[in-house]
């Protein structure tokens, strides 16, 4: 069988033969969906020149560099997140992605602003996993300041400048754990509530939209006073020991936050997790393990590839945009687990 030619890629695409030859040796004189014409034309008949077009649509895509710092590397949660950010980076077909993805090992606000500080002289927009806190809202102005836009994942933040957000309503979050609680328990009885860090702002409030819906649906369970667990599971284990302890009326947890792998083995020690409902947050190997064996009976979590896609996406708009065109903020739907649908 003869070798495909520039003349039979020009038959099946419907161009010329002069603008194929074109954009193989002279792609930054062809647009990009003629080029991608030829590509998809070159692929199906054989033409092999397939490898030079490819290269000629990489090499006219702008550029765009994205730095990401995300919590502890230890925390699946994030290790999944920087996996789905940097296949979601790599997808990405209108731009060449250069994304350099970090971990927070160390969680203070001055931490977290030297970080920002270091990856901000290499990028030109970014993302960030942070508590709330003036000197992290600081680091940010002074960002916004250099024309570098910051987007927050996962936790909002605020600062006196425009501030993205990529991630769920964590208002609606609360209400619908509380919502669970409310149809999974027989009052009367007795929820404790553990939050990770009051200073991440999606864990105060799913919080209070928690305590909201019980303020509008009386149901003759009792709050209990939040609890922190930092978002260590060792603490998170002796916490929810001690409320085990403390509180034989106990009918719901709801864990707001980390630590829910110390909230799980104290539960299965205590031999009462079957009769107390637990929401947690976000699927993991651990949590779907307590929703099968039926510790966690409600899962609330990430929709982690959405979040990735998402937040690649607004990061393009935004520097694509030029300085007047501010990060935006895209609230996504959340996934909801029980047992019956992992």
């Amino acid at each position: 069988m003869p070798r495909a030619t520039i003349r039979d890629v020009a038959l099946h695409c419907g161009l010329s033969v002069s603008t194929v030859n074109r954009a193989i040796h002279e792609p930054d004189k062809v647009r990009d969906d003629t080029l991608k014409a030829v590509l998809q034309a070159a692929e199906t008949v054989g033409f092999y020149g397939v490898g030079t077009i490819k290269e000629s649509l990489r090499s006219t895509r702008p550029r765009v560099r994205i730095g990401i710092l995300l919590l502890q590397s230890n925390r699946v949660l994030y290790r999944t997140l920087n996996g789905a950010l940097r296949q979601a980076a790599v997808a990405v077909d209108s731009h060449e992605v250069m994304i350099r993805i970090e971990h927070l090992e160390e969680l203070a606000p001055q931490n977290v602003s030297e970080k920002l500080l270091a990856l901000a002289g290499e990028v030109d927009v970014i993302g960030v996993v942070s508590t709330e806190h003036p000197v992290v809202a600081a680091t940010i102005e002074s960002l916004a300041d250099r024309q570098i836009k910051t987007f927050a994942l996962i936790s909002p933040l605020t600062a006196r400048c425009n501030v993205g957000y990529i991630g769920i309503d964590n208002w609606k979050v609360g209400r619908t754990a509380a919502w669970a609680v409310t149809n999974l328990c027989r009052p009367p009885g007795k929820v404790a509530i553990l939050v990770g860090n009051h200073r991440y702002r999606c864990q105060e409030t799913s919080e209070s939209g928690f305590r909201s819906y019980f303020r509008e649906h009386p149901s003759g369970l009792e709050l209990l006073d939040a609890q922190s667990t930092f978002e260590t599971a060792t603490i998170a284990q002796e916490i929810t020991e001690r409320i085990l302890d403390q509180n034989p009326q106990l009918a719901a947890l709801y864990c707001d936050g980390g630590g829910i792998s110390g909230v799980c083995a104290a539960l299965r020690a205590s031999g009462r997790s079957r009769e107390i409902v637990l929401i947690a947050h976000d699927l993991t190997d651990v949590t779907r393990a307590a929703l099968l064996d039926g510790t966690i009976n409600f899962l609330l979590s990430q929709p982690i590839q959405t979040v990735a896609r998402e937040t690649i996406a607004a990061m393009i708009r935004a520097h694509d945009g030029g300085p007047d065109f501010p990060p935006q903020s895209i609230s996504l739907p959340f996934d909801i687990y029980t047992s019956e649908n992992i």
